[in-house]
C-alpha cells in the first residue's frame, strides 16, 4: 500500500514539528513548509495527498496559497484542511468557500487533526459506481477523477468534483443545500448554505454551455437535469429566495454569507468527525 503524504504549512516551528512527529508515527510521509511560497513549490513538485494549511503565513498568506492551489490544474484536486488561530465564523465560511475540505482552529488537538485527515482522505477515496456519469455533454469518470464537457477535459477542484458527482449520481432529483453540504463537506449547518451557492457558481463557470444542466430550484437547492433552459442557471422554481451578499473587503472574490448562528457567537463550530483510531491528545 502506498504511503500517503501530508504537506504541513505552518510558520510556527514547534507546532509544525509536533504535527510532523505524530503524522509520521501514524504512517504518513510528511513534507514541511514554513511560508506560503515554499508551500506552493512543494505542492506543485511533490503533489501531496493532503495539505494542512495555516492561514497566517509569512511571504504569502494562506488564502492566497489556497487560491493558487485551486487555479493550478496540477494541485486543484488536492484536499486542504485549514488550521488557523482565526475562529470567527466568517473566517470558517471564507475558508470553506475557497475550497477547504475542513477547518480547525487553534489550539488544536493532534488527535483531532489526525482524525480529520483520515476522514477527508476516506471521503476522497470512497468507492462508488465505476460507470461514468453523464448529463448532456458532461461526462464524469469517478475512477479517474476526470470530467469532460463535449470531450474536452475540465479541471475542477476536489470540492467542485464532489459537488458535480453528487448531482450527477442523483440526476433528476432536487438536492437541498443541506444535503449537498452533508454529502460534499460532511456536515450541515444553515449558516453555511451560501458556501454551496458559491461553489455551484464556480462549477457552472467551468462547464461552459453545459452549465444549464445544473438547474436552480429556488429556495430549495439544485439538480442535474437534461433540459435546463437558462444558460448557467437553469429554470428557477417558486420558493424562498436565499439571495447573495458580498464578503467583507479583503477576502477576495465576493461570495454569499448565510445568517448568523443563533446567539451571534463565533462558536467553535466543528463538523462531525468520523470515529477512528489515532494517537496523541496533545493540544498545540
Amino acid at each position: 500500500m502506498t504511503t500517503q503524504s501530508i504537506l504541513i504549512v505552518e510558520d510556527e516551528k514547534d507546532i509544525r514539528e509536533i504535527l510532523a512527529f505524530n503524522l509520521k508515527r501514524e504512517g504518513f510521509s510528511v513534507l514541511e513548509a514554513g511560508d506560503g511560497r515554499r508551500a506552493l513549490e512543494l505542492a506543485t513538485e511533490k503533489k501531496p495527498d493532503l495539505i494542512l494549511l495555516d492561514l497566517m503565513l509569512p511571504v504569502l498568506d494562506g488564502l492566497s496559497v489556497s487560491r493558487s492551489l485551486q487555479h493550478d490544474p496540477a494541485t486543484a484536486a488536492v484536499p486542504v484542511i485549514m488550521i488557523t488561530a482565526k475562529g470567527e465564523e466568517v473566517d470558517r465560511i471564507v475558508g470553506l468557500e475557497l475550497g477547504a475540505a475542513d477547518y480547525v482552529t487553534k489550539p488544536i488537538s493532534v488527535r483531532e487533526v489526525i482524525l480529520r485527515i483520515r476522514s477527508v482522505l476516506r471521503r476522497r477515496s470512497v468507492p462508488g459506481e465505476t460507470a461514468p456519469l453523464c448529463c448532456g455533454d458532461i461526462r464524469l469518470d469517478a475512477a479517474d477523477h476526470a470530467v469532460r464537457v463535449a470531450g474536452v477535459p475540465v479541471a475542477l477542484t476536489v470540492t467542485e468534483f464532489r459537488l458535480l458527482e453528487d448531482l450527477l449520481r442523483n440526476k433528476g432529483k432536487v438536492r437541498s443545500r443541506a444535503q449537498l453540504l452533508d454529502a460534499v463537506w460532511g456536515f450541515s449547518f444553515e449558516g453555511y448554505a451560501r458556501t454551496v451557492d458559491t461553489h455551484i457558481r464556480r462549477l457552472r463557470s467551468k462547464l461552459g454551455d453545459s452549465a444549464e444542466r445544473i438547474e436552480t430550484v429556488r429556495g430549495i437547492g439544485y439538480r442535474a437535469g437534461e433540459d435546463g433552459d437558462a444558460a448557467g442557471r437553469g429554470p428557477e422554481l417558486p420558493g424562498r429566495d436565499y439571495g447573495e451578499h458580498s464578503l467583507p473587503t479583503g477576502y477576495g472574490e465576493a461570495s454569499g454569507l448565510g445568517p448568523e448562528r443563533p446567539g451571534g457567537g463565533s462558536g467553535g463550530f466543528i463538523p462531525p468527525i468520523e470515529s477512528g483510531d489515532a494517537s496523541g491528545e496533545t493540544e498545540v
